[in-house]
C-alpha cells in the first residue's frame, strides 16, 4: 500500500518504522528537523508541510494513497486531516485522538468526521493496565479468538516457586503453552530444558483459566481475579477510566485526586469507587489510608516525575505492583529499572494498536510483544496454509526456529496443540513468531 502519516513524531515515526519495509510510507510534518531526521533514518518519502493543508496532500500523493494515519498530538488537527483526505481521494483514514468524546461521537455515527478507525490514546492505555490486573506477575495480556485464548507475559519475580525450574517442570497445566523467554536484551524459544531465572519474562498462551493457574503459581503471595485490592493514584483521563474499567470488572478500586472540583465530579462518575480528595505524595496520608496494603497501585498523575515517586514510596509501604503512566518513551526501561513493575507509554501504545490494525498478510488479530521483538498472531487456516491437513511436528519442520503454535479452536472448542495434531481448514490458530522471521512465515500461515 502507499500509505501518508501525517505527525512525525513518536507515533508516527513509530508506525512509519514497523511499516517501511512492506509499504511505501510518505511522511508528512511541519518540524523540518523532524523530516530530515527520519529521512536519514527510514526508507521513507518525507514532506514538509501543513498535513491540514490540501496542496501538502497533493504534494504527498494523495491521489495514489490508499491510507492516511493522522497521527499528529492534536486531536483537532487530525480530524481535519483525515477529512480533508476524505473529500478529495478513496483512501482509508486513521485517526488517533485523546478526548473519548470524540470516540463516542466517531462509534455513533458511521464514518463520522470522514474517518474510518479512530484510536483513542488515553482509552487505548487505561485498557492495557486493566488487562494485567488480577492477574499476579503479568506484565501484559491479549485475548484473541473471542476470548478463548489469551497471551501473557510474566515476570518471575523473586523468591518464586517456578524460580530456577526448567519448563517442563513448571509446566504444569494441560491447555498452556510456554512459547518464549526473554533475558536481558536475547528471545529464547521456551523448550522444555530451558531454565526460568529470576526476572525473566516468559510468554505463555492458553485458555484463560490456565493462563491465570499459571499467575498463580509464579506469586503465590498474590490474590487473583476481583480480590486484588487496586489504588489509583491521579484523576486524568487515563485514571479515571482505569477506575471505570476496573468497576465495570467488578472491581472496589479507591482513586486519590489532589484538586476538589475534579475529585467530586469524579465520585458522581464513578459509583464503583471510592474517591479521596488528598496529595497522593503525602505519605502521613497513604499510611493513614493503609495505601500500603493495596495489592495494585497506578500511577496516572500528569507528570513522569511525579508517577516515579508515587510509584516508588507506594512500594516502600509495600505494595505487591505498580504500574506507571510514562510519557517520555526514553524513560520507561530507566523507571522499570529503579522500581516501577510495568511502565505504560500511551504513545508507544497506540503505534502498536495502528501498526496492529494496518499489518497485512490475513491475520485476524495481533499482539506486539516488547516493542516489536516478536509478535502473536491467530489466524484461520485455508487450504493453502502449510499447516493445514498434516500434523503439527511435520508442518514446523517446514518452517524456521522462532515459530511456536500456541493454541487451536476448532467449532469454538479449545485445543491444546501436540506434536501429532492435525490442523484443519477453518482452524484458528494462535502463532508466536520471533520478529526476525516474521516477514519469513507469515504469507506461509
Amino acid at each position: 500500500m502507499r500509505v501518508i502519516i501525517v505527525g512525525a513524531g513518536q507515533v508516527g515515526s513509530s508506525i512509519a518504522a514497523d511499516l517501511a519495509d512492506t509499504h511505501d510510507i510518505v511522511v508528512v510534518d511541519r518540524d523540518g528537523d523532524r523530516v530530515d531526521d527520519l529521512t536519514y533514518s527510514l526508507d521513507v518519502l518525507t514532506v514538509g508541510g501543513d498535513g491540514t493543508s490540501l496542496s501538502t496532500l497533493d504534494e504527498a500523493g494523495i491521489d495514489e494513497a490508499d491510507m492516511v494515519i493522522a497521527s499528529t498530538d492534536d486531536d483537532e488537527t487530525n480530524i481535519v486531516v483525515c477529512a480533508t483526505a476524505r473529500a478529495v481521494s478513496d483512501a482509508f483514514t486513521v485517526a488517533r485522538v485523546k478526548n473519548t468524546e470524540y470516540l463516542r461521537t466517531w462509534e455513533r455515527s458511521e464514518r463520522a468526521f470522514g474517518i474510518d478507525f479512530m484510536v483513542c490514546t488515553n482509552l487505548l492505555a487505561a485498557e492495557s493496565i486493566v488487562r494485567v490486573v488480577g492477574i499476579p506477575a503479568a506484565r501484559d495480556v491479549d485475548s484473541f479468538a473471542d476470548g478463548r485464548v489469551q497471551m501473557a507475559e510474566f515476570e518471575i519475580p523473586p523468591g518464586s516457586p517456578v524460580r530456577d525450574q526448567t519448563v517442563a517442570e513448571a509446566d504444569r497445566f494441560e491447555q498452556l503453552t510456554f512459547a518464549a523467554i526473554l533475558r536481558d536484551d536475547e528471545l529464547e524459544i521456551a523448550r522444555g530444558d530451558s531454565v526460568l531465572h529470576e526476572r525473566d519474562r516468559v510468554v505463555v498462551i492458553g485458555n484463560p483459566k490456565a493462563v491465570r493457574e499459571f499467575a498463580t503459581t509464579i506469586a503465590p503471595e498474590e490474590p487473583p481475579g476481583t480480590a486484588e485490592e487496586v489504588v489509583i493514584v491521579g484523576g486524568s483521563e487515563i485514571g479515571y477510566h482505569v477506575a471505570r474499567l476496573l468497576g465495570d470488572r467488578g472491581f472496589k478500586p479507591r482513586l486519590i485526586e489532589r484538586d476538589g472540583d475534579r475529585a467530586r465530579q469524579l465520585a458522581e462518575d464513578l459509583p464503583s469507587a471510592v474517591v479521596m480528595e488528598n496529595d497522593a505524595t503525602d505519605m502521613d496520608f497513604l499510611e493513614r489510608e493503609h495505601v500500603g496494603d493495596a495489592d495494585f497501585v497506578v500511577a496516572a498523575l500528569d507528570s513522569d516525575e511525579k508517577n516515579l515517586l508515587v510509584s516508588l514510596l507506594a512500594r516502600r509501604l509495600g505494595v505487591d505492583r505498580t504500574v506507571a503512566i510514562i510519557d517520555t518513551t526514553e524513560y520507561v526501561e530507566l523507571f522499570e529499572t529503579v522500581g516501577v513493575d510495568v511502565g505504560v507509554n500511551p504513545r508507544e501504545v497506540v503505534a502498536e494498536e495502528i501498526t496492529r490494525f494496518t499489518r497485512d498478510g490475513g491475520a485476524e488479530n495481533v499482539a506486539i510483544i516488547e516493542s516489536d521483538r516478536a509478535e502473536v498472531l491467530e489466524v484461520e487456516i485455508d487450504g493453502e496454509s502449510v499447516l493445514a491437513g498434516r500434523p503439527i511436528h511435520e508442518s514446523v519442520a517446514d518452517l524456521p526456529a522462532g515459530v511456536v503454535i500456541g493454541a487451536i479452536t476448532r467449532d469454538d472448542q479449545f485445543i491444546t496443540p501436540r506434536g501429532d495434531t492435525v490442523l484443519e481448514r477453518g482452524d484458528h490458530v494462535v502463532v508466536f513468531l520471533d520478529a526476525c522471521v516474521l516477514d519469513e512465515v507469515t504469507p506461509k500461515l
